[in-house]
């Protein structure tokens, strides 16, 4: 399986409770025409006040919230169903995780923006915009609606609060972290994050540490554990400690 991992897709600040409120409504059996207007009604004072542009902010939003957790692509259906179905069983904590995952799966830019703001944070303890948005434009190109995406990714970072402001402009470190220690929701996001990479396969503990997971401390599992949970996620067995997960084809 191929997927374009080089395009932008998410370009708009969302704020987690958007989210929220579109995967409760999902699994309330809402349709894509109530869910549509319902959003449209819950953002008509926060994003494009007054303005009735068929493609402006508000409704490019709607469409990421949308994308994220109702109209996904067809390969990440199943991950989609899994994620509504832990949002209903793990504790509210850990929704920020489920959500970052479908996003990741969904839009790897996401993914592309994290994993340079987690490495900044990692090597320095701290991450310049400037500098995310130099990383991000020498994997996605030279283009001014690169860097525009990847601020408003940032600030989404930080509405939430993975990210937090520094008394120095454009400059942030780690915010809230959380601990991820239940085998199913570790295989789950493995696998969200094999998505987000232009191919089906990785070493198990690049995955559980990527910097683009920065906000979480992921439990370090066997693979054999994974595969417990998983029946979606094949193993290769390099060494004692070096197992390849990929996407079961």
């Amino acid at each position: 399986m191929t997927r374009r991992t080089d395009q932008i897709g998410f370009s708009q600040r969302v704020r987690l409770e958007w989210l929220e409120r579109t995967a409760n409504m999902v699994l309330a059996g809402n349709d894509k025409s109530v869910i549509s207007e319902a959003l449209q009604e819950l953002l008509k004072d926060k994003v494009s006040v007054g303005g009735q542009a068929e493609r402006g902010n508000r409704e490019k939003i709607i469409t990421i919230l949308l994308k994220t957790w109702l109209t996904v692509p067809g390969e990440i259906q199943a991950l989609r169903d899994d994620g509504l179905d832990m949002l209903q069983r793990v504790p509210r904590s850990n929704h920020l995780a489920i959500h970052w995952g479908m996003v990741t799966a969904a839009y790897p830019f996401w993914s592309g923006v994290a994993t340079q703001a987690g490495r900044l944070l990692r090597l320095q303890g701290s991450a310049a915009a400037a500098h995310v948005q130099r990383r991000v434009r020498e994997q996605y190109g030279e283009r001014e609606t690169v860097s525009r995406a990847a601020r408003r990714v940032l600030r989404s970072f930080l509405d939430w609060g993975v990210l937090q402001e520094t008394g120095s402009k454009g400059i942030y470190t780690s915010g809230t972290t959380l601990s991820v220690e239940d085998p199913r929701l570790i295989a789950w996001l493995t696998e969200a994050a094999l998505h987000a990479r232009a191919n089906d396969s990785a070493p198990l503990r690049d995955l559980l540490d990527s910097p683009s997971f920065f906000p979480f401390r992921i439990k370090s599992i066997h693979a054999e554990s994974i595969r417990a949970v998983s029946h979606r996620l094949d193993i290769l067995r390099h060494g004692m400690d070096d197992d390849l997960i990929m996407l079961r084809k």
